[in-house]
């Protein structure tokens, strides 16, 4: 309570003090503002004449300046200033417009002519059938070594699956149970070639099938037996449902007076338009003119690719060795139109000028693509082909049974025939790259029953070969 009393009692007094402060404070400020205007007032005046001075000695700098710079040392610095700038990058293989008249591949140059002189020495080569794959047989292998002047193995070769059998060998009758663990290795060995699971279980099946119940005292009946039961069973599966011979085929048709179409159709960047450039070769060798149908006009550079193929083609067979006749003709229609429509107009331009075989180019697509497989569905509805060929390549292994199987489904799903026309065979390409991992070959053919047509193996137009049964049966024996 005394506090309070104390502090209520000089509340008063403090409150006198900070009025006459506040009053005092008020006085100084009106004191402060007055001097401040009168010092800016002061400042501006100041400024006036110093803004004058400043203006004069710039006018008489840029007098000076002016008279002292010759033109000789403005040329000077400004080719300094243009050196110190970036430079523009210059390519190795730039080209400019002056380049437009040698790129330009509309019209034929003197590369034709080059190019006819290298590869004259294939022409004459493909007539008649395609020639079946190389096999290199153990006694060719015996022959090298003893020219090499090696000593050449008295004992049979162990390698690869008859390696698994050695260990079976014996005059006791072979059981199931015997068999069992060489057949387990088998399966795996025929697994790792490529080949499907299901297939591998049926060769190694027939393998067992005739070893089962027999006494066999060398390893050579037993390498002979297995070997006979893989080439048996490979035959079986390989062997088509239809038979496809396209020089025949062609020729009954030309009797009839029309044209024998093929139409080609695969995943992107497989190589249909090489592929049908050795095929085309291939028929021009057997006396037939083509006429190539450009169908892909969605591709950049795909007309001008075959455009290019029909170029050498003819350069390697000109109308003179064949009376007069063009052997390969293209027939475009440029980029964005329909394929279908393209596709009915080259025939019935092949009908009216007696061409004997017509090659339908179709765009690449995916096999899940819906409104691509509508299209190419269509084209094969409208025109009905001769022959429907699929082109796969063999790096990607099972991918390309995959792809075979949906191209098919779709073929049949979008067609509103009730027989639709599906694919009628299989070109596999890049077969050279594969070494012995062959396995796609066998999966395609015994998924969906069409046979393997032609195989590439190169990139020339005569690196075209025919599958060989025994050239399957020696990689799967590696």
């Amino acid at each position: 309570m005394h506090r309070n009393k104390c502090a209520l009692t000089m509340n008063p007094q403090s409150q006198k003090k900070n009025v006459a402060s506040m009053y005092d404070d008020n006085n100084k400020n009106d004191i402060v503002k007055k001097v401040v205007i009168q010092e800016t007032s002061k400042a501006k005046d100041s400024n006036l004449t110093t803004e004058n001075l400043i203006l004069e000695n710039r006018k008489r700098l840029k007098e000076k300046m002016a008279a002292k710079k010759s033109p000789t040392e403005l040329k000077s610095k400004a080719t300094a200033s243009e050196k110190a700038g970036k430079k523009p990058r210059v390519w190795d293989l730039g080209g400019s417009s002056k380049d437009a008249v040698i790129l330009d591949r509309s019209k034929d140059q003197h590369q034709d002519v080059q190019y006819q002189k290298v590869q004259n020495n294939i022409v004459g080569t493909m007539q008649g059938r395609i020639q079946d794959l190389e096999v290199e047989s153990d006694d060719d292998s015996i022959e090298l070594d003893e020219k090499k002047g090696g000593i050449p193995n008295s004992g049979p070769k162990t390698s690869g699956i008859l390696s698994y059998f050695k260990g079976i060998v014996g005059s006791k009758t072979l059981s199931k149970v015997e068999l069992q663990p060489a057949l387990d290795k088998m399966k795996d060995h025929l697994i790792s070639k490529n080949v499907a699971a299901d297939i591998a279980y049926k060769l190694c099946d027939s393998v067992a099938t005739n070893l089962e119940g027999k006494s066999l005292g060398t390893f050579d009946s037993i390498a002979s037996l297995v070997k006979n039961s893989l080439n048996t069973s490979l035959v079986r599966i390989l062997s088509p449902k239809r038979r496809i011979d396209i020089i025949r085929d062609a020729l009954e048709a030309k009797n009839n007076g029309r044209p024998y179409t093929i139409a080609f159709c695969g995943v992107n960047g497989v190589g249909k338009s090489t592929n049908l450039a050795k095929i085309c070769f291939w028929l021009i060798e057997n006396d037939f003119s083509v006429l190539i149908a450009a169908c892909d006009t969605f591709r950049a550079g795909a007309v001008e690719q075959l455009r290019t193929h029909t170029r050498h083609l003819n350069a390697l067979h000109p109308p003179e060795r064949h009376n007069n006749r063009t052997m390969v003709q293209l027939y475009e229609k440029g980029y964005g139109k329909d394929a279908a429509g393209i596709a009915m107009e080259a025939i019935k331009y092949a009908n009216d000028t007696t061409i004997d075989i017509v090659l339908i180019d179709t765009a690449g697509r995916m096999q899940d693509n819906e409104p691509l497989m509508r299209s190419l569905s269509k084209l094969i509805k409208i025109n009905d082909p001769d022959l429907v060929l699929f082109v796969g390549e063999a790096l990607v292994g099972n991918e390309a049974v995959d792809q075979l199987v949906k191209f098919n489904q779709s073929l049949a799903d979008y067609s509103s025939n009730e027989n639709p026309h599906i694919i009628d065979g299989i070109v596999l390409t890049k077969f050279d790259t594969i070494d012995d991992k062959v396995g796609a070959a066998i999966s395609m053919t015994y998924i969906t029953g069409q046979p393997i047509v032609f195989v590439g193996t190169g990139q020339t137009y005569s690196d075209l070969k025919a599958l060989n049964v025994n050239a399957v049966v020696h990689a799967l024996m590696k």
